[in-house]
């Protein structure tokens, strides 16, 4: 797979991140923990994330490291242990922790592999 392949699954990555932005955008953590129909639509992006990771080439991921791969493709997997069990303690800590710092290592990417192409 060459790098121009991959880049739709980057962008997909990109949009559900900001999905997910959308969708908490002016929301507390309570507020969150009590709207299901938000949770809904953060969890599928996390899974969407999840899966366009798992289609990013080796090749890709090996020209940037810095990006948690592994834990990206996983992340379905930490969100959702059971079927109808989802870790919303995890989810918002994705949120918080991992999606802003995601989003600019995705941005970077995009910028350099679009400037190249």
């Amino acid at each position: 797979m060459t790098n121009h392949e991959d880049l739709p699954y980057i962008q997909h990555i990109r949009d559900a991140i900001r999905y997910i932005e959308n969708f908490i955008k002016g929301l507390t953590k309570d507020k969150f923990f009590k709207d299901k129909l938000r949770q809904s639509a953060v969890v599928r992006q996390l899974e969407i994330i999840g899966e366009a990771t798992k289609n990013v080439s080796t090749k890709f991921r090996d020209k940037y490291l810095e990006v948690e791969w592994r834990k990206m493709a996983g992340t379905r997997d930490r969100v959702s242990h059971a079927y109808f069990d989802v870790n919303l303690e995890i989810v918002w800590s994705i949120i918080e922790d991992d999606l802003p710092k995601l989003k600019k290592q995705i941005k970077k990417i995009l910028e350099k592999e679009l400037k190249n192409n």
